[in-house]
């Protein structure tokens, strides 16, 4: 029971919820479970250290069963003993530790005889020198039983205690067990679960014979219950007939007792109240019953109780007396369960019947497929279809006489010739629908086949043009890092100058950076900025807005307006410090975009470190999120020449206190950094400093 419930934990089941009740009744008791298998070694006998008691019996056991076999030994290997001997061996009888005497000897030997050999020529003498401990071993293994039936008394007590805890896991572990078993039939059948309705509609597709081989079988197609409640099944013997009966009898018994089908998974079955069968000879030479009789008795227990909520199956309606009789009595049986709205699937050989189908409405005709030119059933249903005889066909293809078969054709009504024409007619017309079906499903496949075909290759072409987009996306992110590192090198310079040589001459030399740093950024913008078309979300330039969230589609970033539109409508973005000037049609809007106050962008500005905080909290981001954040706070920090910033990303598994160590290690602006000490966040923050 534990394991069942392990194994329901550490596997995740969908659509169960019916199993999870049992699998959460299983009761599992680790402690009790343990004890068991520390006292009880196997089946026959418990562990020494099951008790310490326990242990001290069978160890002075052993002593004495050591002690008696050396007295013992000393005895038979005496050169006086060995001529009463029949053999130098200590044997066991009657729990008691005895040696082997000749017959002859046996008063030679003082001692208690305890048995005798089958030929009465050896007689098994307990020596008196042993009496003491043999009588040793018998207490200790009389108090040994004792203690083993004390422990097995302990643990018994200890699982009574949870005897309805078990009893109640034991039904739900054989619900499991069933549930499972029907799952394992399920696979080994190849089964579905089918449709279920209420209607008492029959639709199986591709359906098998439960205890037929699947690889043997021939899957069936059969409806019923819509447009007709009633279908008459016609054909030669073995030809499938009974086999497709009992196959719905059974796939609907199965589906009713909860079990999936041997059926394409959308197949439909009705819940029916009662499911009534005559199928086979139940002839009864001791209840006197000929076969019409033993039929008849099952045909009028069923239409005496069948109702619209039941199946009915009937095997060779009529068969077993007068044909001519045999078939009115069968299309009457048929006409009542039909008016009585009953769901019936007949088989039969009676040439009325197929008529009685045709011509009446609510009644299908339906037929076994049998190949003349073989002389062999297909097992094929063909609904819609009666079944011809072939009797003519068979013998004429046996090699019967053309005489006898003209004479026999004089023998038959005009009205049964017709009626075999119209079903030669039709059979041809079906062979001739089917063969162009063929045809049909063959292009559709090569057809399918193609389009396919051409799927895959649009699909290849789309991976290839998204290929080449990442590519240069890529190309166009290297390019921009490569200008951001060498504006970091640029503002380096300027700020070590800025301490050398004081404020005057920092502003020439500014410009300098400023113009170098405009030129390289000219230059990457004619190589990335292209004109981008079916621009998803356009941006108005009537609504931008200075600090305004914007997506920039050639290079894959967010990036914010930092200027208004002019004259030509192109507008400055900036993604990190990098600075682009861009037509505003290549824009894209984000959702919810909040205005922002202008901002004040100045290099040298030595207010600039009072804007910015020395702390930085990304707990709750996610890498990328958290980096995006860092990277942008460290350059705004590294611009206003604050020296220490704190970084606070939370302790949590560490994954993001990793990762932003990682991003540190590539910033060429940092000098140094490491986590937090206590009283500053410990493992939850990490101190920088800037360089």
């Amino acid at each position: 029971m534990r394991n069942v419930k392990e194994y329901y934990k550490e596997n995740s089941f969908e659509n169960i919820f019916i199993l999870s009740e049992y699998f959460d009744r299983l009761y599992s008791n680790k402690k009790v479970e343990d004890e068991i298998f520390r006292c009880i070694k196997d089946e026959e006998d418990l562990d020494d250290r099951a008790s310490s008691e326990l242990y001290d019996i069978r160890r002075h056991i052993k002593d004495a069963e050591a002690n008696i076999k050396n007295k013992l030994n000393e005895i038979i290997r005496s050169p006086s003993m060995s001529k009463y001997l029949q053999d130098q061996v200590i044997t066991f009888r009657n729990e008691r530790y005895v040696i082997p005497v000749k017959q002859e000897y046996k008063n030679e030997i003082k001692g208690l005889i305890h048995d005798a050999s089958a030929s009465g020529s050896t007689i098994f003498i307990e020596p008196t020198a042993v009496f003491d401990i043999n009588n040793e071993i018998k207490e200790l293994r009389i108090k040994e039983q004792q203690e083993i039936e004390r422990i097995l008394a302990l643990l018994t007590q200890m699982v009574d205690s949870l005897s309805s805890c078990i009893e109640d896991s034991i039904i739900s572990l054989t619900n499991i067990d069933f549930a499972f078993a029907k799952a394992r039939l399920a696979l080994d059948m190849e089964a579905f679960e089918p449709i279920i309705n209420q209607e008492n509609y029959i639709n199986l597709k591709k359906a098998r014979h439960p205890l037929i081989e699947k690889n043997v079988v021939v899957p069936i197609d059969i409806w019923i219950g819509k447009e007709y409640k009633s279908l008459i099944i016609t054909g030669p013997n073995t030809g499938g007939k009974t086999v497709t009966l009992k196959t719905v009898g059974l796939l609907s018994l199965m589906a009713q007792s909860g079990l999936h089908v041997p059926a394409a998974e959308s197949s439909e079955l009705a819940v029916f109240t009662e499911i009534y069968a005559d199928i086979g000879d139940e002839q009864s030479i001791e209840q006197s019953l000929s076969t019409f009789s033993s039929h008849m008795r099952n045909i009028i227990n069923i239409t005496a109780e069948a109702t619209k909520e039941d199946l009915v199956i009937l095997d060779e309606l009529g068969s077993g007396t007068d044909p001519v009789e045999g078939a009115a009595i069968a299309m009457s049986v048929l006409e009542y369960l039909k008016d009585a709205s009953v769901t019936t699937i007949a088989t039969t050989h009676y040439s009325e019947l197929k008529s009685y189908a045709t011509q009446t409405v609510g009644v299908e005709n339906a037929s076994c497929e049998f190949d003349v030119e073989t002389l062999m059933p297909t097992y094929k249903l063909l609904i819609g279809i009666p079944g011809r005889s072939n009797a003519f066909a068979i013998s004429r293809k046996l090699g019967l006489s053309e005489i006898i078969l003209e004479k026999a054709t004089k023998y038959l009504n005009v009205e049964t010739i017709r009626f075999e024409e119209i079903l030669e007619k039709m059979e041809y017309e079906r062979r001739k629908a089917t063969e162009e079906k063929e045809v049909a499903d063959k292009l559709l496949a090569e057809a399918k086949k193609e389009k396919e075909k051409v799927e895959s290759e649009i699909k290849n072409l789309e991976k290839k043009k998204e290929k080449i987009l990442m590519d240069a996306k890529k190309e166009a992110r290297d390019v921009l890092i490569e200008a951001e590192n060498e504006a970091n090198e640029i503002i380096k310079e300027i700020i070590n100058l800025k301490k050398e040589k004081g404020q005057k001459n920092i502003n020439k030399v500014a410009e300098e950076a400023r113009g170098k740093i405009r030129k390289s950024i000219s230059d990457i913008q004619k190589d990335l900025i292209k004109p981008k078309e079916n621009i998803k979300n356009p941006i108005n330039s009537k609504d931008v807005t200075v600090g305004m969230k914007a997506y920039l589609p050639s290079i894959d970033q967010e990036v914010t307006i930092i200027s208004v539109p002019d004259k030509k409508e192109n507008v400055v973005v900036q993604s990190g410090i990098v600075k682009l000037t861009i037509h505003i049609s290549q824009l894209e809007k984000i959702e919810e975009i909040k205005e922002k106050p202008k901002l004040k962008i100045s290099v040298f500005s030595e207010n600039k470190a009072k804007d910015i905080s020395t702390e930085i909290n990304l707990i709750g981001m996610t890498s990328d999120e958290a980096i995006e954040r860092l990277e942008k706070y460290l350059d705004d920090a590294y611009l206003a020449g604050i020296k220490t910033v704190r970084i606070v990303h939370g302790k949590g598994s560490g994954v993001l206190r990793r990762k932003i160590h990682e991003y540190l290690k590539t910033n060429p602006n940092i000098e140094n950094y490491r986590v937090g000490v206590y009283g500053e966040g410990d493992f939850g923050v990490t101190i920088v400093e800037i360089s």
